[in-house]
């Protein structure tokens, strides 16, 4: 079950260069057939996009661009309790990120210098949603929802086709729900791509958001400066700290509800009690029987479950801020008052009930955060992931005079002669 390290000053920190070196390595095969197709889109466009869906898929989709009377048909003839619930979690999310909102604002000074900042959303967006088993109706509430508050014009979602290749309803009722302008049946690199550089039939977005396997995440990276992303997303992962008083059924549980996503996932407890460990074992191996992706959960806690048992709670706060985790769970005694003792977290889970599944479907919070590590500097996605920002500046000419010597001095002191020049020469009559 979970491979057990003591916090004793050596063995944790060999664990943490073995989960550096797992989220640092990068497949160069996977690179060059991501670059290729990169290039491909870039000059074929549709064609090229096409070509891919019928090489990886199989069949090309019964329509590129969904229409929107099968978006609304699949809205219409959807599960009633599945909508409701749907909806339920969008007022939740657009709740939470309605208080993220920034305002633009103007400086004006007494000597009439007018300073300011314009904040308005990205006109347009893309949208990758995985397709097929591995559909996520609730990462299109969550990247659609923040984008519409900020105030994006157009959101274009990409979403691989089926096997009969139609689209997956419930991808397309969470689109219809959230406002999403346009589907694309189109997946992989080849969409990403797409989205990236505009085809005859996908128009060119400004930032790209949405998970995505191997593929979609090297085609991200490599087109990050071509196009904005959210973030490179790397392996999911949780860590739970818990003391004795935790319950074993709720610490098990929540380690295996990340372990499912992905055999290189890492299900971390950070504990100050070794009798804790053998109950979490005994639950992780008497629940995992019932969970229908259990073969993926063995694997991911055989390779990447650790149990790290630390001699005090303050060993494990230091452990789990090093760690800077995806999801950090606080199963202990009064864990409100660990707030502002954890400083890197994607998400912070805090008590017995606010389990992992909770932030990812339905209490508000955006379930896109950062991974790897990452979350030492990274930020979740956000309403401010989907602005942009300009200054601006007014001077009289009053109040470049007084400054315009201090500005002269700085620029030849770095050798910009014809940016000093650009100052003085507005006042050359002067002398």
């Amino acid at each position: 079950m979970l491979k057990r390290i003591y916090a004793n000053g050596s063995a944790e920190y060999d664990f943490m260069k073995q989960l550096q070196q797992r989220n640092g390595e990068t497949d160069k095969k996977i690179t060059e057939i991501v670059n290729d197709i990169i290039e491909n889109v870039r000059n074929n466009g549709d064609k090229a996009i096409n070509e891919y869906t019928l090489k990886f898929d199989g069949k090309l989709p019964k329509y590129y661009e969904v229409p929107r009377d099968v978006i609304n048909d699949a809205l219409t003839e959807a599960d009633q309790d599945f909508v409701n619930a749907l909806l339920n979690a969008i007022e939740n999310i657009r709740d939470f990120h309605e208080r993220q909102k920034e305002q633009s604002y103007i400086n004006p000074k007494d000597n009439g210098v007018i300073l300011g900042q314009r904040v308005r959303g990205l006109e347009r967006v893309g949208l990758y949603v995985p397709g097929g088993t591995a559909a996520y109706p609730s990462s299109v509430l969550m990247n659609a929802v923040p984008a519409k508050i900020a105030g994006v014009k157009e959101i274009i979602m990409v979403t691989p086709p089926l096997k009969d290749g139609t689209p997956n309803k419930d991808i397309l009722v969470a689109a219809a729900l959230c406002g999403v302008d346009r589907i694309f049946m189109c997946g992989g690199a080849q969409a990403i791509s797409g989205l990236a550089f505009g085809t005859e039939s996908i128009p060119r977005v400004d930032k790209i958001v949405g998970p995505g396997n191997i593929f979609v995440a090297t085609a991200k990276k490599l087109l990050y400066g071509q196009v904005d992303i959210d973030m490179i997303a790397g392996p999911s992962e949780v860590l739970v700290m818990a003391d004795k008083n935790a319950n074993p059924k709720y610490v098990a549980s929540d380690l295996m509800s990340q372990a499912e996503h992905d055999k290189m996932a890492s299900a971390i407890l950070v504990t100050t009690c070794e009798e804790l460990v053998d109950k979490v074992d005994a639950e992780i191996k008497r629940q995992m029987e019932y969970l229908s992706r259990k073969e993926i959960i063995a694997t991911s806690i055989e390779n990447y479950g650790v149990a790290l048992i630390c001699d005090t709670v303050e060993k494990a706060i230091e452990l789990a801020n090093m760690i800077a985790p995806e999801h950090l769970e606080v199963l202990m005694e009064n864990p409100i008052e660990y707030i502002g003792k954890l400083d890197n977290a994607g998400s912070v889970f805090l008590g017995q009930y606010a389990s992992e599944p909770l932030g990812d479907y339905y209490a508000g919070p955006n379930h896109v955060l950062p991974t790897s590590g990452t979350a030492r500097f990274f930020s979740p996605l956000s309403v401010k992931s989907f602005y942009k920002r300009s200054s601006y500046i007014y001077y009289t000419e009053d109040a470049l005079r007084e400054a315009k010597d201090d500005i002269i001095l700085i620029a030849n002191r770095e050798g910009l002669t014809a940016h000093a020049n650009a100052i003085a020469v507005r006042f050359e009559d002067e002398k």
